[in-house]
């Protein structure tokens, strides 16, 4: 099965993609990425100035069509980002109409809008083909490509389809940046593949949600928080058929505003760059608030202690969260080449610590190296506390870390956004709702916590942005 099997479609004239520039039908799409890939086939690498909107989604079909791989690089993208992406990734050309999109490297730059003709579809290219290479930053170095192949987005996007009850009919809704895997394996292959319509709203703002009239809709907590603070907006986003956030972990409050504004529990999942999405609710069963369901069809998970030993799934004991399946990417980008980062079995250790219910259901914790704070003697995982502080009337935004104590090893420490209270009352509140020794040590009072594109607070940071 081709991979943008819904694009083939003989001469489909219903609306694929809708941005605020513009709209293409499906037999428009096809059209102009054709004509494109034309120009692509034989290329080893390309790479694509992902901004938002139709250029894009033009610009990554026709890379696909050709079966060269794709290397979104972020329209924001300083020089020293833009340029490692370009030169490490080898990218013969970048696809764009703005002709400073090489950024002062050298790179050629083709235009992406150009005159349609009449091109022939070219075969389609053997599923173990690599599709994209989306680079993601680690805790050292430069960031990495992560090579994914035509089979493992196939295989998420209909392990999601099944999940999700996603099929053709549906209008996906979301404002999301082009070059992850939420916005663009999900948010625009995903359509391409299972033929319902995307609409992409240019930003996520709940204004532009509210207006698009949609069934399902994608969005990152931050996106969510922002529509449960315009409730006319979040209002009208009752006749929707599913609410999937993903990207960070879902605040709870955040969870019970939207329930209780939008009259149903969003969909949380979980994921990541180099395995895709893994695990998450269904659209036909449970929404757990701090939870983000079970495995999708073909992927395995497993938690591992410090040592490797299997931990069990009794919902409170915390591991290592370790994935297998057909999603996983082939590996990270050296030399031109995909080189795998698997364990024994095919098992890709995912940086993550969770605990499993015995029922299968996966809590998130965090990252390991960020997350998951070892104090005293104890265990604790900084989103619990998190979510403790955000029901706390005062408090717009909390992130907890754990920082250097001479006697504890590393203490509790968050950083908040909040009006009137003090230090020590949010001390004291996270004290009477959970044990004692999970409690901040410190509180720091801040503006705003640093986040990126798609609202993940950046921890490391934090200690620089006291106010």
């Amino acid at each position: 099965m081709p991979l943008l099997t819904a694009l083939l479609e003989p001469d489909d004239r219903t609306a694929a993609v809708t941005a605020p520039e513009q709209t293409l039908s499906r037999h428009q799409l096809l059209e102009r990425a054709a004509a494109l890939a034309g120009d692509l086939i034989g290329l080893p690498m390309i790479a694509v100035h992902a901004v938002p909107g139709v250029e894009t989604v033009v610009a990554i079909t026709a890379a696909l069509l050709a079966g060269v791989p794709a290397v979104p690089v972020p329209p924001d993208a300083g020089p020293v980002e833009r340029g490692h992406q370009l030169r490490d990734s080898g990218a013969a050309a970048i696809l764009s109409d703005d002709p400073a999109a090489a950024g002062g490297t050298g790179l050629l730059v083709l235009p992406v809008t150009r005159t349609a003709r009449d091109s022939a579809v070219p075969p389609e290219p053997p599923p173990d083909r690599p599709a994209l290479v989306l680079y993601t930053s680690g805790t050292t170095g430069p960031p990495k490509g992560v090579v994914l192949s035509r089979a493992a987005i196939a295989a998420d996007l209909d392990a999601l389809a099944a999940a999700w009850q996603w099929t053709a009919g549906d209008t996906l809704v979301h404002g999301l940046p082009l070059y992850h895997v939420h916005g663009l394996v999900l948010g625009v292959l995903g359509p391409l593949r299972l033929g319902c319509r995307l609409v992409h709203t240019g930003r996520p703002t709940p204004q532009a949600y509210a207006a698009a009239g949609g069934t399902l809709y994608f969005g990152v907590p931050t996106v969510w928080s922002r529509v449960c603070a315009a409730p006319d907006a979040a209002r009208r986003l009752r006749a929707a058929r599913l609410l999937v956030s993903g990207s960070a972990a879902l605040p709870v409050p955040v969870f019970d505003d939207l329930v209780a504004l939008t009259g149903q529990a969003p969909v949380e999942r979980y994921g990541m760059t180099e395995t895709l999405i893994t695990v998450s609710a269904r659209a036909d069963g449970e929404r757990r608030p701090g939870h983000v369901g079970r495995p999708v069809d073909g992927v395995q998970t497993r938690l591992v202690d410090d040592a490797g030993a299997p931990v069990a799934p009794d919902g409170s004991t915390i591991g290592h969260l370790q994935v297998r399946g057909a999603t996983l990417f082939d590996g990270y980008l050296r030399g031109g080449r995909a080189e795998p980062d698997l364990r024994d079995g095919g098992w890709y250790a995912t940086g993550d610590v969770a605990a499993i219910d015995p029922d299968g259901w996966h809590r998130i914790v965090g990252r390991a190296s960020t997350d998951l704070i070892k104090t005293g003697g104890f265990r604790v995982g900084a989103g619990e506390v998190e979510d403790a502080l955000l029901s706390h009337p005062e408090v717009r935004e909390a992130a907890v870390v754990g920082t250097p104590h001479p006697d504890l090893g590393e203490q509790i420490t968050a950083y908040v956004v909040a009006g009137a209270v003090t230090e020590g009352e949010l001390i004291a509140y996270v004290a009477d709702r959970l044990a004692a020794h999970k409690r901040p040590r410190v509180v720091h009072r801040v503006d705003a916590l640093p986040r990126n594109a798609l609202g993940k607070v950046q921890k490391s940071r934090l200690t620089g942005s006291r106010a």
